[in-house]
């Protein structure tokens, strides 16, 4: 018996035209996309955006953050940072009232609200004139200072009083307003004035000398920011004052 023709593009033993074949087949090997409404896989995370700057660090006078803004502008390119001097008596204002990110301060301050990282304590010494017997030792105690003129200025950081140190005399003028000057009128050989390290550095005279003090009080130096402002970049400096290297995770 004479067989039937097929019909052309047929195959007789898959029963459909070859061209459908090849069309299932394509589709079947592709691979599906990923549902993410599915249990267990996750949804796609936009990409985290660079913080903005910039960054604005306070500081109070005889404050050294150039190792910090050295590491910042290293580890933080595209964000600069900005320094702001501030007053002592206006640290806390400043950080409060959102005029900087964050600060170098002088401890005590009031805490409420802040957080509060130590970070070093200063040196306290005697500035006095070059004139001056103190300088014939290198450091001084309380009792090397005793029938000297104590001047406290107005704006004294280590919260010193007349009694501070015993069998010294006060001055018999108003308190000078600021450290420069009382640190000029000891310059001209009227008693001493007692001050941390870097304030007697900030404010150096070729006419006055210093000598570390024992004994006495010292000034810390700390960071402080809002507590409810920990920004990403507050927290980036956070870490280069913590030491935190650039791809330590936070500690």
């Amino acid at each position: 018996m004479p067989r039937r023709p097929n019909p052309a593009g047929r195959n007789p033993r898959a029963g459909r035209p070859s061209s459908q074949r090849k069309t299932h087949a394509a589709k079947s090997r592709t691979p599906k996309a990923p549902d993410a409404k599915r249990p267990g896989v996750p949804a796609p995370q936009p990409a985290a955006s660079a913080p903005a700057g910039p960054f604005v660090l306070g500081a109070i006078p005889g404050a050294t953050p150039g190792k910090w803004i050295d590491a910042w502008q290293d580890r933080m390119p595209d964000n600069p940072l900005e320094l702001r001097p501030l007053a002592v008596v206006a640290q806390r204002q400043a950080i409060v009232a959102g005029d900087v990110d964050a600060a170098l301060v002088r401890l005590p301050i009031d805490k409420t609200g802040l957080h509060v990282i130590p970070l070093y304590d200063e040196v306290p010494v005697v500035a006095t004139s070059t004139e001056s017997h103190l300088t014939a030792a290198d450091s001084l105690t309380p009792a090397d200072l005793a029938d000297e003129v104590l001047i406290i200025p107005s704006d004294d950081v280590l919260g010193l009083r007349a009694d501070t140190f015993p069998n010294v005399a006060p001055p018999r003028f108003a308190p000078p307003a600021s450290t420069e000057e009382a640190i000029a009128t000891v310059a001209a050989g009227v008693g001493f004035v007692v001050v941390p390290m870097s304030l007697a550095r900030l404010h150096h005279r070729k006419d006055v000398a210093y000598r570390p003090l024992e004994q006495a009080p010292t000034s810390t130096v700390a960071l402080a920011w809002q507590a409810d402002r920990t920004t990403a970049l507050v927290d980036a400096f956070v870490g280069i004052v913590r030491g935190r290297t650039a791809n330590s995770s936070r500690g």
